[in-house]
């Protein structure tokens, strides 16, 4: 008998999502089929939700989370019933151009199906009631309780690890900090600055204090983030609606400008700022996005003098290897998770959650499954 279960699906841009019943389509070889736990509602999502980020619809959202492994096709490996799992968004082929150069976040089949919001074999594994085929995001669409992923996205993580705070480790804070420890080439007392203190600038805060900056500076336009931001080892928070983050950038380095600079903001006026805050040589990563069909505008005179530019997307992610090590600095009581939550919700609350997130009154809303 095909599963049946609740998720949340939006069936056309800028209006709410209706939870309602969908089937699951039968597992191949290399699937895992995965009881959701815990799902972040995250600031993609709601690019799609406002159609500034375009897929066909109807589809299930969700990117973000952690859940328990129900069963797992004849092929599958890595994952068995009963473990406890953080879901990748990045399956990829590891074969392709890109793969070969250890670049699965530009590997050529995830970039193709990607757009189509089908599973990673080209196909759906989610019905509408009346049996039409239902997209997916991101090869997830885990805001549901049920999900069916390939092997390779499903990956272990200690059990001791609550679902709430695990799922975060999928987008956000993979992202956030993976930039800072995977790509920042932070040297042991460089100072650093993270431009917008949500989920993944607070998660770039930490693998800064991780990478042993020596200094870390917040900028972001609400002073209660930046509390948030000092909490988690930031040694200055700059409020961007009153003071100048570049010029903050150049007292605290003696005119020099910071050494990287990581964006997490999403927006024009972020990016431009990141060309003028850092130092000649130094390192700008720009996490955030805006609409891919608008433009940002520099002052030529901030792109000089040897400046390096790089945009991310995963934090350079390689999961099997990356998850778990970040599951363990949470046990460990290095990394900051339970800070990052604001509210936990259900299911039927998902749309109250994203004008939440809009309206910028949260850091992380999660949805708990029971």
């Amino acid at each position: 008998m095909a599963l049946q279960y609740r998720a949340a699906v939006l069936h056309a841009a800028q209006t709410p999502m209706s939870v309602e019943t969908v089937t699951a389509a039968d597992l191949k070889p290399n699937d895992v089929l995965v009881r959701i736990r815990a799902a972040g509602l995250c600031h993609t999502d709601l690019e799609v939700i406002e159609g500034s980020l375009r897929y066909p619809l109807p589809m299930v959202l969700g990117h973000e989370a952690a859940g328990i492994v129900e069963q797992v096709g004849p092929a599958a490996r890595g994952v068995g019933p009963g473990d406890h799992v953080v879901l990748s968004w990045n399956p990829h082929c590891g074969h392709c151009f890109y793969c070969d150069r250890d670049a699965p976040i530009l590997c050529e089949e995830y970039l193709g199906q990607g757009p189509k919001g089908v599973a990673f074999d080209g196909e759906s594994r989610t019905l509408l009631s009346d049996g039409r085929p239902l997209q997916q995001l991101m090869f997830l669409g885990s805001f549901g309780e049920y999900c069916i992923v390939s092997d390779q996205q499903a990956i272990s993580v200690p059990k001791e690890i609550p679902f709430d705070r695990a799922c975060l480790i999928g987008c956000g804070v993979m992202t956030g900090a993976g930039a800072a420890l995977n790509l920042g080439a932070i040297a042991h007392g460089d100072t650093v600055m993270v431009i917008g203190c949500g989920a993944v600038g607070l998660a770039a805060v930490q693998g800064a204090r991780l990478a042993g900056a020596g200094a870390i500076i917040a900028v972001d336009i609400d002073p209660a983030k930046l509390v948030l931001a000092a909490a988690m080892g930031a040694t200055l928070g700059v409020d961007a609606s009153k003071d100048d983050a570049a010029a903050a950038g150049k007292r605290e380095t003696g005119g020099r400008g910071v050494d990287v600079v990581i964006e997490a903001a999403g927006s024009a006026s972020a990016f431009r700022v990141t060309a003028e805050a850092v130092r000649p040589g130094g390192q700008i990563i720009w996490l955030g996005k805006i609409d891919v069909n608008k433009d940002v505008s520099f002052r030529w005179g901030a792109l000089m003098q040897e400046k390096r530019i790089r945009r991310v997307s995963y934090g350079n992610a390689r999961p099997r290897r990356d998850f778990p090590l970040l599951a363990r600095a949470y046990l460990d009581g290095e990394l900051m998770l339970d800070q990052l939550i604001s509210r936990r919700i259900t299911l039927d609350e998902v749309n109250d959650g994203f004008a939440a997130l809009k309206r910028g009154e949260t850091i992380r809303s999660v949805i708990v499954f029971d």
